[in-house]
């Protein structure tokens, strides 16, 4: 643990709190963290955006070639961005503090936590969705309505529960999931290996923009998490290098999300229907694999919804109004209600879907930049933990630069909004290192004029 943690009272550490963990109440080991980020992995988003590239026209290799880099983009962007909360302990929402200031950290949080809100509702939904399909076979009832409340109920205390109800769920759903999503793959190839040869194999595609919007596509699903990893990683034993960290999110990332953008390409190639879980259903006859499947769907509703969509809003709620953990998840839970979820699974909304991940994507963008500019370039990795925890020491207030490269950022990602989230990076990082670097020799001539009239 950081020696600049001496005067932080980590004795008297409350779960779930934003305090630091102390390295004796972290509970993560690398197999569960890599289980968990497997399972948090799993998100109708990337069955949705795989269906997406059949209507952006690239062929199978190319789809292949820009998840796996939008995948592995993002996994390298983790071990950047996770090392200072899991060297201290700290949540995301005070990680913000140094580069926003104290009253800044509602902006960047809220950026976060919108998004984990509205894929809450909308995963909750899809999960319900697959529930339902289940009883409809098994006992022939039908009502989705009760299934969402339900299967939601059940979500919200999980999530109330805390970390350790996270890790339980995730652990579980993650051994899941490596067989499910290998035995969908199989099953589509298996059945329409011909369909996928025809149209996807023998076909030109495109290594151009829309290759690198697919990238982005990828990057921006997962870049929600990618801001907010230090949630996830506090919890997580120390003596873990970055390099073993880096794998851990290869392993989980790669895979996971090329099985996943892949299936829904295929689904929605050979059936033309967009919502690849309702097309899956369709094309394999035997019921027992069709109730497997939505079994699978289930879980990864589940252990997604917990870490990547729950805990961002929870933190942020917690921070922001000052409520206990418990509280912040049942506000949440509720909140997601209110999202519309059936109106967002709908076919016709599968462009909307793509338009509202590149839309949020860039903002987070340029809070991913400037987070790893504070921390590498400003601070070379030099902190005082005390600051953080201290709203009338040096972070106090609003840090205007941020404000300014956050703008900045939005305005380039709205520029070249097919690839949002690549385009708001340098712009933003440049912007807010030299208003950093101002304000910094503005402060210190300030202080030397005051020196002079004294």
């Amino acid at each position: 643990m950081d020696n600049n943690m001496k005067n932080i009272d980590t004795d008297s550490y409350e779960t779930d709190s934003l305090s630091p963990i102390p390295a004796n109440k972290r509970i993560m080991g690398g197999t569960s963290y890599l289980l968990a980020w497997l399972g948090g992995c799993v998100s109708i988003g990337n069955f949705s955006l795989g269906s997406n590239l059949v209507e952006g026209g690239l062929n199978l290799i190319q789809s292949i070639v820009a998840i796996a880099l939008g995948s592995t983009l993002v996994a390298v962007c983790l071990v950047l961005n996770d090392k200072l909360c899991y060297k201290t302990g700290i949540p995301y929402v005070v990680q913000l503090r140094s580069s926003f200031g104290f009253k800044g950290t509602f902006i960047p949080s809220l950026c976060r936590a919108i998004p984990g809100v509205i894929w809450y509702g909308f995963q909750s939904w899809v999960g319900a969705s697959a529930l339902n399909e289940v009883s409809k076979i098994l006992f022939d009832y039908n009502n989705i309505v009760l299934f969402f409340i339900l299967f939601h109920l059940i979500q919200i205390g999980l999530s109330a529960l805390g970390f350790k109800g996270i890790k339980a769920i995730e652990n579980i759903g993650g051994i899941i999931i490596i067989a499910a999503l290998t035995y969908m793959l199989i099953t589509i190839l298996k059945l329409h290996g011909n369909v996928v040869t025809e149209q996807l194999m023998n076909t030109k595609g495109s290594w151009g923009l829309p290759f690198f919007g697919a990238v982005t596509s990828f990057i921006g699903v997962n870049c929600a998490v990618l801001i907010n990893v230090g949630d996830y990683v506090r919890e997580v034993k120390t003596g873990m290098g970055p390099g073993k960290r880096g794998v851990i999110y290869c392993l989980a990332l790669i895979p996971a999300t090329v099985f996943m953008g892949v299936i829904g390409l295929l689904v929605t190639k050979v059936t033309g229907i967009a919502n690849p879980v309702v097309g899956f259903a369709q094309i394999v006859p035997n019921k027992l694999v069709v109730i497997l499947t939505l079994v699978f769907i289930i879980f990864a509703q589940i252990t997604t919804n917990l870490l990547n969509n729950a805990l961002p809003p929870i933190y942020a709620l917690m921070d922001i109004v000052k409520l206990n953990f418990k509280k912040s998840a049942i506000i949440v839970g509720l909140a997601a209600f209110a999202t519309f979820p059936w109106e967002l699974i709908k076919e016709s909304s599968a462009a909307g879907l793509n338009i509202f991940i590149l839309a949020y994507s860039a903002f987070l963008g340029p809070i991913f930049s400037i987070l790893v500019v504070d921390y590498y370039i400003l601070r070379k990795q030099k902190i005082n933990l005390n600051d953080y925890y201290n709203p009338d020491g040096p972070f106090k207030g609003i840090n205007f630069p941020a404000i300014v490269a956050i703008i900045v950022g939005v305005i380039f990602s709205l520029m070249f909004v097919e690839v949002s989230w690549l385009a708001s990076i340098i712009p933003t990082a440049v912007t807010y290192y030299f208003f950093s670097k101002y304000k910094e020799k503005k402060s210190i001539k300030q202080i030397n004029t005051e020196k002079l009239t004294q």
